[in-house]
């Protein structure tokens, strides 16, 4: 650090490039290392993706109950810089869940995930909910272990949202439209225009218009997560 607190940097810039290179491998190191042990439990992993206030904690509330009613085990990992306001919603669900406050991170990574699956009794576990930090930019970058990637678009937000934060919306495996009853009230949101711009960034990101509220859209996105806990499933046999 710089006497004025700030980082000291090289001219060229290379002292910064190789922290941060070496802060990445050191979390996709433990990441590998969260996903084995995932995969040795046949569980699937999905981190939730998206700006604050899209959607992410309800849309989990309502996966949650119906997964149960199938019989599927589900726990959940909250990241928040502060609170268990998210957590202490989930635990409403009865299921397992750890709160991550990341104090000023704007993200989760490998290792506070390692330290919450400590947290967590794993046994009897099919599928297991990350809800990363409201961001669009910083969670994307980081590696955790997961299978899928799913990242939430609320129609409050606009429609130009993935163009303008390209990196998430280009290496998520589902994009969730979400919010689709505030539809009336953002008569300025188009879906086509959202899912265009999807689109334009990646061919193979699926996209799905679902609201939590009103469940329009709930058994696509339910149906989705089964198909890829069959696949995980799958892999191992």
């Amino acid at each position: 650090m710089a006497p004025n607190g700030k980082y000291a940097f090289t001219d060229n810039g290379q002292k910064s490039i190789a922290v941060i290179k070496n802060l990445l491998h050191e979390n996709d190191h433990q990441a590998q290392h969260n996903r084995d042990t995932f995969n040795e439990r046949n569980m699937l992993v999905v981190n939730l993706m998206s700006s604050p206030g899209s959607g992410k904690t309800r849309l989990l509330e309502t996966s949650i109950q119906a997964l149960k009613q199938r019989g599927i085990g589900v726990a959940v990992i909250e990241g928040d810089l502060e609170t268990e306001n998210d957590a202490d919603r989930i635990r409403q669900q009865q299921v397992p869940v750890v709160q991550i406050t990341t104090g000023m991170a704007c993200h989760l990574d490998a290792h506070m995930i390692a330290n919450a699956l400590l947290q967590i009794t794993l046994d009897n576990i099919d599928i297991l909910f990350i809800e990363n930090v409201g961001n669009l930019v910083c969670p994307a970058s980081f590696d955790l272990g997961q299978h899928l990637d799913v990242v939430l678009l609320s129609v409050s937000e606009g429609d130009d949202k993935p163009a303008k934060y390209p990196v998430m919306f280009r290496n998520a495996d589902l994009v969730i439209i979400s919010k689709q009853d505030l539809l009336p009230c953002f008569d300025d949101f188009s879906n086509e225009k959202a899912q265009s711009a999807i689109a334009n960034l990646s061919s193979t990101v699926d996209t799905l218009c679902l609201s939590a509220k009103t469940a329009k859209g709930m058994m696509q996105w339910i149906e989705w997560v089964l198909r890829s806990l069959d696949t995980i499933r799958a892999r191992s046999s």
